[in-house]
């Protein structure tokens, strides 16, 4: 009898050691992304620069969570100098990173990636792309003005670190 229980626990202690893991949860670093969630309305005055001439630019930005709570997806349409535009973007959290990373690409064939992180309501990303051959480091750096808007500005980095504002401008939440 005494054997026929230490079978018993045995294959109970294994049968939960083979119980499939609860899918992972998003923590804190993806949750503090719902700040983007909504529809954001936005006006900016770009500058002449190595992505464009200056001007104007409205657009509106749609962001949504994705599948899981891991990533928002943002979806954006405007209009400036250059014409109408459409993109896309990912905004996540790389754990392994311990950075907030983002993709987009728009219909102006402009593709970026980038790291960046969020310091007292002030997120800050960094990004290299080309353009015309030539590499551009850029900063991004957006301000939660409140839970409903923010400022934004894009600079451009010399090779010492010297920074020349490209664009500024402000977004308002219209609904989420």
């Amino acid at each position: 009898m005494k054997s026929l229980t230490v079978v018993l626990a045995l294959l109970a202690s294994t049968a939960l050691a083979q119980s499939p893991a609860a899918p992972p949860k998003p923590g804190p670093e993806q949750k503090r992304l719902g700040y983007f969630v909504g529809k954001w309305t936005n006006e900016s005055d770009m500058k002449p620069s190595p992505f464009g001439p200056g001007g104007k630019i409205k657009g509106t930005e749609t962001c949504e969570w994705s599948a899981g709570g891991f990533a928002i997806v943002c979806r954006n349409e405007g209009t400036g100098a250059m014409g109408d535009m459409k993109g896309i973007g990912v905004l996540a959290y790389d754990p392994d990173a311990k950075a907030y990373t983002y993709f987009s690409v728009n219909s102006m064939g402009m593709v970026e990636t980038g790291r960046g992180k969020v310091d007292a309501g002030t997120w800050t990303w960094t990004s290299e792309s080309r353009m015309g051959g030539k590499l551009v480091k850029s900063r991004f750096i957006m301000k939660e003005s409140s839970p409903t808007s923010y400022t934004m500005r894009w600079e451009t980095l010399s090779d010492t670190g010297a920074a020349t504002t490209v664009m500024e401008g402000t977004a308002r939440k219209s609904g989420s």
